[in-house]
């Protein structure tokens, strides 16, 4: 996969999405992102990966299932493949407009699958804030779309110069939504009965180090709302850089 991604990040216009990029306020949107060649495998590995699914739900604001990077890496390697693409990275470094970097290895969100296949998964407005020093931003691909769900989104909430933008959208099988997790406001509306949706998400990020109790929190948030203990703790191993505050 990592030749034929390459491939078809050359076939895009970089300067043009990076322009529309910032001219949204740190998101972009691309129906089109991968090709139904390039999906395929993604959308195989669903099957494999839902044996570890863990169901959350917090009232009044999230219902649904999380499978961690941890559990996808025993089950579904070809998604790890995708995450690491050198390519892939220094494309969406070009549209954030600063130099990328993966998530540690012991960060079940680095990518993670969510599958809303309840009638009324969904998830509430948030942010994807960042406990990391730097900046965090993630890359949404659909996988499975057979959904009424929307990606509602508000753009430049934090910017006062600017006025706030809405938009709803849906992520068909190969789309793509890359932002600033600290900068969009979004939700996922609520399934309905007989549906299904499943995404993949990455999460990239430009520095790495992370104070202790940041880790906790983030910990704790991943647990309870996510991927459940065991998935979250399973693989936690001494850092190797030093940490600063967040």
């Amino acid at each position: 996969m990592t030749d034929a991604i390459a491939a078809r990040l050359g076939g895009f216009d970089s300067a043009a999405l990076r322009r529309e990029f910032v001219s949204q306020g740190a998101f972009v949107f691309l129906p089109d992102f991968l090709t139904p060649e390039l999906t395929a495998p993604l959308v195989a590995a669903v099957a494999a990966a839902g044996r570890s699914v863990n169901r959350n739900y917090l009232p009044g604001h999230k219902q649904g299932g999380s499978v961690s990077r941890h559990a996808i890496d025993e089950a579904a390697p070809v998604i790890a493949s995708l995450y690491r693409s050198p390519a892939l990275i220094e494309w969406l470094g070009r549209l954030a407009g600063e130099r990328l970097q993966m998530s540690p290895d012991d960060d079940p969100h680095a990518y993670a699958l969510y599958f809303y296949t309840r009638a009324g998964d969904h998830i509430g407005w948030h942010y994807d804030t960042s406990y990391y020093a730097g900046r965090r931003y993630t890359l949404l691909i659909g996988l499975i779309e057979e959904s009424s769900c929307r990606l509602d989104y508000q753009l430049h909430t934090r910017d006062q110069a600017r006025s706030t933008v809405a938009g709803s959208l849906q992520i068909p099988p190969g789309g793509l939504v890359f932002f600033d997790g600290d900068a969009l406001r979004h939700r996922i509306t609520p399934l309905g009965a007989g549906e299904r949706r499943v995404s993949l998400t990455f999460e990239y990020l430009t520095d790495p180090r992370m104070h202790g109790w940041w880790r906790f929190v983030s910990d704790m948030k991943d647990s309870l709302a996510y991927f459940g203990f065991r998935q979250v703790f399973r693989r936690r191993a001494p850092r190797r850089a030093p940490r600063c505050g967040a």
